[in-house]
């Protein structure tokens, strides 16, 4: 007797739960989860779109935000874009060094300086003239050098200005009080060296 009991209170309330889901309202809500309809809390606000952010910080900032991208190059009349291209050619030019004294290590050898000394004083003339090749650096310390007891005013330092002034290493030798045949024959004696040092590897 207890058991059918039992088995009948089972069955009604099995009955009654079947009846609570299936009610319009319960089947409305499990639809509207899965519909992407509604404003469910896991999905966003009808009519808004993943890309509902974009073109926000212009619109809350009245279109600031647009004009602000090209500030930096506009308020310094482009010079922020010019740094950027300076450091890009001093970097390329740092690059070419190391791998021209990797090739010729002689180059550092024969100026009585070692290679990072000869890296060090060439990277620093860079950050005044970018657009100074290591060439023209390795030639005005030789020069110096070669000139410099006879000639108190040739200096390295003085050489890298005239090239730094755009004047060819000629004009430079020319302005610091040497005759053309004299610069000249100057410039042609380093050259041999320089090409020797390389030569020696």
């Amino acid at each position: 007797m207890r058991r059918s009991f039992v088995v009948i209170f089972a069955s009604v309330l099995i009955t009654f739960v079947f009846a609570i889901a299936m009610s319009p309202d319960t089947v409305a809500q499990g639809r509207g989860r899965g519909s992407g309809g509604g404003s469910s809390a896991g999905g966003p606000p009808p009519g808004a779109g993943v890309d509902r952010g974009l073109g926000r910080s212009s619109d809350s900032s009245l279109g600031r935000a647009d004009t602000g991208r090209g500030n930096a190059s506009d308020r310094s009349n482009g010079r922020s874009d010019a740094g950027l291209d300076r450091a890009r050619i001093a970097s390329d030019n740092l690059r070419t060094a190391d791998n021209d004294m990797r090739r010729h290590p002689n180059l550092a050898n024969d100026l009585h300086v070692n290679a990072n000394d000869l890296r060090a004083g060439y990277q620093t003339a860079l950050a005044t003239n970018p657009n100074l090749t290591f060439g023209q650096y390795v030639a005005a310390t030789r020069l110096a050098r070669n000139l410099g007891d006879r000639n108190p005013a040739i200096t390295r330092a003085a050489i890298l200005a005239g090239l730094e002034h755009s004047d060819s290493i000629g004009q430079t030798l020319r302005n610091l009080g040497l005759g053309k045949d004299e610069a000249k024959a100057a410039v042609k004696r380093a050259d041999l060296e320089i090409k020797e040092s390389k030569r020696r590897n």
